[in-house]
């Protein structure tokens, strides 16, 4: 795909925290900073399509991962402009030609338990069954240690304000898994999306279709815009073309049927979550293949699905503790 088919997206970043009053169980009044949070109206091509909840760090990436996950367009040319203008909350999404059968393809909706979102359209297991993710992609138990010792480490607004979710995207060779992205939101699947934006927009290397580097350092989208590595919420760096074991989506939140398809359609055939996972999304992970590792912190972990993905290394996790029951 050329540089002048990428669509021209607008830099439109909002303030992550905010300071407010308040009192401790000391009755002490202090200063303490909380997630912004705000509403941001999606139009395409003038018709009014949602309003996402979000702290607004890449709100342009936010609304293309958006519009790929509900499958509202297929290809990022189709789309010739993302505006944002935080003055009025609204995302102005201009396509090249129109999205064909737009009041069929939203017009049912699906409450779902993801918070900062609320609903998504309907026809989520639709495309399930055309989903085939790459049939040797793995990680290890060292890896996934490594992966998660890197988020704990990781300066967040989690630990300075608290109330926000988290998603990253992990390039997995021979060595230590590599952090190609971090985001913070006020939802899960707000975060899952603005990581497809760029994945999309970048052309990230997945191990579904033949992987493209990314573009060179300093590469400039349509129109003038801005760098595409400078639109990354993390720098981004291409992992190494050769060893690439595959690519691993963490995320803070609970792994649910909705989060797996999102993963899944992505191209990313391991995902681990700081949480647990649902029936649905049990199931979701089986019919695709997919290994959901969830309860990952320090060096626990439950592997749910596709347990051949994850090269175990149990010497790794330390002594085995005894259930208090058990007698000495």
């Amino acid at each position: 795909m050329s540089q002048s088919s990428l669509p021209h997206l607008t830099r439109a970043q909002a303030p992550l925290t905010c300071e407010i009053d308040a009192v401790n169980e000391y009755g002490e009044p202090q200063k303490i900073a909380i997630p912004a949070e705000r509403a941001l109206t999606v139009y395409v091509d003038k018709r009014e399509l949602v309003t996402l909840m979000t702290l607004g760090a890449h709100p342009e990436l936010l609304v293309l991962g958006y519009l790929r996950n509900q499958r509202l367009v297929r290809e990022v040319g189709d789309i010739e402009s993302i505006t944002v203008d935080w003055d009025v909350g609204a995302a102005a999404v201009k396509t090249r030609h129109g999205i064909a059968d737009i009041e069929e393809k939203t017009a049912r909706r699906v409450v779902t338990t993801g918070c900062g979102q609320g609903s998504v359209f309907g026809g989520l297991m639709d495309e399930v069954d055309q989903i085939v993710l790459p049939e040797h992609a793995h990680i290890t138990q060292g890896q996934l240690y490594g992966l998660v010792n890197t988020i704990r480490l990781k300066e967040t607004t989690y630990k300075s304000a608290g109330s926000v979710h988290a998603c990253a995207l992990f390039a997995v060779a021979a060595d230590a898994p590599e952090m190609l992205l971090f985001v913070e939101d006020v939802g899960r699947h707000n975060a899952i999306d603005t990581i497809a934006g760029w994945m999309w927009i970048n052309r990230a290397p997945t191990l579904v279709a033949s992987r493209t580097a990314l573009p060179p350092e300093g590469a400039e989208l349509a129109r003038g815009g801005p760098s595409l590595r400078s639109m990354a919420p993390t720098p981004a760096a291409s992992p190494a073309n050769n060893g690439l074991t595959g690519l691993v989506f963490y995320t803070t939140g609970r792994l649910t049927s909705e989060m797996v398809i999102k993963s899944a359609q992505m191209g990313v055939p391991v995902v681990v979550s700081r949480s647990g996972i649902t029936q649905m999304g049990h199931q979701v992970a089986q019919t695709v293949g997919l290994c959901a590792i969830g309860r990952a912190t320090h060096k626990r972990f439950v592997c749910y699905s596709s347990p051949q993905r994850l090269h175990l290394q149990p010497e790794l996790a330390g002594p085995k503790l005894r259930p208090a029951t058990e007698p000495v």
